[in-house]
Order: structure tokens, then C-alpha cells, then sequence
């Protein structure tokens, strides 16, 4: 008797990123078609207010699912793993704006300078728009805790001939869940799949857990492990790590840097460090 066998690489790698669009997508429309009346008491102002008490204004614009409005200017060095050694100036303003309680949109525009090509090239890189809907606030124990899901619509300026760019228009739905130990600390695992619709192709699953920690005299320190999973390289695993420091020097304005290391045989980059300005209001 013939046995078909199953190819369950091959499987998740082409069915994967349409489950989970659908997937996200069905949840939005279930979540947006059953709001009430008394999901809406609690005003945006409050809400804001609420998790800048919980966690510091400076650590709940580190935190991707707090609901804050905040603006970073951002510049990030980067030195890649490659056979060149070649870097990557990443200049780029990152931001959120609550619209409602359950509603926020972050956005990201970057420009880089890098000498992949062989010679200092300079262009746009990409605009990154998501949306991320708060589904549900609730307590377990003593721990508080946050679900939330949305999308990440990613689309590239074509500039991959200077070294700029992934080549890759995608939509990246994700879901994650913020957990509050006590005040002043948060956890945040995070679920993100990242399939191109337009250009080169990627399909990547990425796991992140982001640690916030805020600490005495307005500063907050962040830990950020990143473990995509990408299918169209054989599996491989390019994992990274984040550590941030930052100070709010007025409830408004604060200053952080930050280092990254990537992580293992396959990591993208060595090393990289950042300075960053934060507008909080």
C-alpha cells in the first residue's frame, strides 16, 4: 500500500503566514463588532495616565503594548556579519499615537547610510506602519496582564541594488501579551509572522520577550531577545539582543542608548549601539 508522507517543513512554510493573517484579521473584526458602551468609560487621557503610574513614562514607550503617545528620534550603528565587515547607519523616528483605549498606532520611518555594496550608499530604507488593538485587561493572582494583537505593514523603498532595504513589501500580523509582576516591571512575549506580498521573498516566524524594568531617579532599563525562525533560508535562526538604558530628565523628555549583539552562527549583525531622543505627551 502506498503511504503518502507529509512534509511538515514544507508545510508550515507555505500555510503558516496565511493562518495567521486570517487568523488576526478574524479576531479584529470579532473584537471591533463587539465593543460596548462600557468598553468606551474609561477615556484615552485615563488610560495613558494609568500605565505611566504602572510603569514610567519612559519605560511604557519602551513597551509595545503600554498605551502611551511618544515620539524617538533614533539613530542606530550597526557593524554586520559579513565577509566585508560592512556597517549600517540607521537613522529613523520611531512613534505611537493612541486614537482610542483599545486602539494604537506605531509608526517607523528609516533611513540608512551602509557600505555593503563596496562604497558608502545612502537612501530610504522603509516605512513601517501598525496598528495594535487591545483586546482584553484582566488579573491573574497578583499578576496583572494585557492581551493585544494587530498587524505590521512594512513596505520597502526598493533601494536592495545600494544594500538599503530587504528587496520586500510585508504584512506581519502579531500577537503578544504584556504581564505585570508588580509596578514598575513589566514581560512581554510577542508572536510576529512576517510574509513579503511584493518582491523578494521572506517568510520569517520571530519570537521576542522584552523585559522592562523601571528604576530610581526617572531611569528604566529594557532586556529584548529576538529568535526569528526563517523558512526560506533553511531554517535558520539569526537571534539578536537588545540592552537599554534610559533617563527621563522631565516628564516630557528623556534620553536612552542601547546595545545589540547578535547571537549564534547565523546572526545578521555583531554588534550595534544606539542614541535615541524620547518626546513623551
Amino acid at each position: 500500500m502506498h503511504k503518502t508522507r507529509i512534509n511538515l517543513s514544507g508545510f508550515v512554510q507555505q500555510k503558516l503566514p496565511l493562518f495567521l493573517f486570517l487568523f488576526t484579521f478574524s479576531i479584529l473584526i470579532v473584537f471591533c463588532t463587539s465593543q460596548t458602551p462600557a468598553a468606551e468609560k474609561e477615556t484615552t487621557a485615563e488610560a495613558i495616565e494609568k500605565d505611566i503610574a504602572q510603569e514610567g513614562a519612559g519605560a511604557a514607550a519602551s513597551d509595545p503594548l503600554a498605551k502611551v503617545n511618544n515620539t524617538d528620534l533614533k539613530w542606530t550603528y550597526f557593524s554586520r556579519n559579513d565577509p566585508d565587515d560592512s556597517r549600517i547607519n540607521d537613522f529613523w523616528i520611531k512613534g505611537a499615537y493612541m486614537f482610542a483605549p483599545w486602539f494604537k498606532f506605531n509608526y517607523e520611518l528609516h533611513y540608512w547610510e551602509t557600505d555593503k555594496t563596496g562604497s558608502s550608499e545612502n537612501d530610504w530604507e522603509s516605512l513601517r506602519l501598525k496598528p495594535i488593538f487591545f483586546l482584553k485587561d484582566g488579573k491573574l493572582g497578583s499578576w496583572k496582564y494585557r492581551l493585544a494583537t494587530g498587524f505590521e505593514w512594512i513596505l520597502d523603498f526598493n533601494n536592495d541594488d545600494k544594500g538599503i532595504g530587504s528587496g520586500s513589501d510585508q504584512i506581519a500580523p502579531l500577537f503578544g501579551v504584556a504581564l505585570l509582576p508588580r509596578k514598575g516591571t513589566t514581560l512581554v512575549p510577542l508572536v510576529q509572522q512576517f510574509p513579503s506580498y511584493n518582491g523578494d521573498n521572506v517568510n520569517t516566524t520571530a519570537f521576542r520577550l522584552i523585559g522592562l524594568q523601571q528604576l530610581p531617579n526617572r531611569f528604566w532599563g529594557k532586556l529584548d531577545l529576538k529568535v526569528p525562525v526563517d523558512w526560506e533560508n533553511d531554517e535558520t535562526v539569526p537571534a539578536s539582543g537588545e540592552l537599554e538604558l534610559g533617563k527621563m530628565f522631565t516628564s516630557l523628555f528623556g534620553i536612552y542608548v542601547n546595545g545589540l549583539f547578535g547571537i549564534g552562527g547565523n546572526r545578521t549583525f555583531d554588534w550595534g549601539a544606539g542614541l535615541n531622543l524620547r518626546f513623551v505627551y
